[in-house]
């Protein structure tokens, strides 16, 4: 995948829709501003209702032909044959997470220090989200991680880094200069009135900033 793929991701989180602007309705709107791939993470929907949202979502990310992952569901991901799938440090080790996979399916794999990515990205990954890099609403118990960490990180794997956890339009600036590939997002597109123009902002910002000093 080319290093612009991974440039915009943004990362699915429903406490931001209402009925005003209900789930699926915002993922489009989404997808209209020009996010550069999508993770569906979903931890408090059975089984069932999880299964019925990611087929609506995985429609339209292939609508707009953006990839789609789904976040630690590693069943789920491979009965739906979703573009792959995303593991954090309790979740499946990597490695196992490839064999049911397979190696021509994303994964990406989130870690915190230099250790954990040289592992990550032993066992499998296809890339690596760092994070949080910023305070975050959506993961109280994040663990935080000093920007000079990610850029430790950068130099030390050959695979994709992007940056994860509360980063917004006014704080992407200070992720230049790091080597990322691009970061993730969840407030800075879902919780925006106008998420479209708010993504084409963004999009523009981190073409700015990261495709040309990433890595493929």
């Amino acid at each position: 995948m080319r290093c612009g793929d991974w440039l915009l991701y943004a990362v699915t989180d429903r406490g931001w829709s209402d009925r005003e602007h209900p789930f699926i309705w915002q993922v489009e709107e989404a997808l209209k501003g020009g996010v550069t791939m999508l993770q569906l993470r979903e931890k408090e929907l059975s089984k069932e209702e999880c299964y019925r949202e990611a087929l609506e979502v995985q429609r339209l990310c292939r609508q707009y032909q953006v990839p789609f992952l789904i976040n630690d569901h590693v069943e789920l991901a491979c009965c739906l044959d979703a573009d792959g799938v995303h593991v954090g440090q309790t979740d499946m080790e990597a490695s196992l997470v490839r064999e049911k996979i397979g190696k021509e399916k994303i994964l990406g794999v989130s870690v915190q220090t230099v250790e954990q990515a040289v592992l990550a990205q032993r066992q499998g990954a296809d890339y690596l989200g760092v994070g949080a890099i910023f305070a975050t609403q959506s993961k109280a118990d994040a663990q935080a991680v000093e920007i000079e960490v990610l850029r430790q990180i950068v130099q030390t794997v050959s695979i994709p880094v992007i940056a994860i956890g509360g980063i917004v339009e006014e704080n992407l600036d200070q992720l230049a200069g790091t080597g990322i590939c691009g970061v993730a997002v969840i407030r800075a597109v879902f919780a925006q009135k106008e998420i479209p123009s708010a993504v084409l902002r963004l999009r523009r910002r981190c073409e700015q900033l990261f495709e040309i000093g990433g890595r493929s």
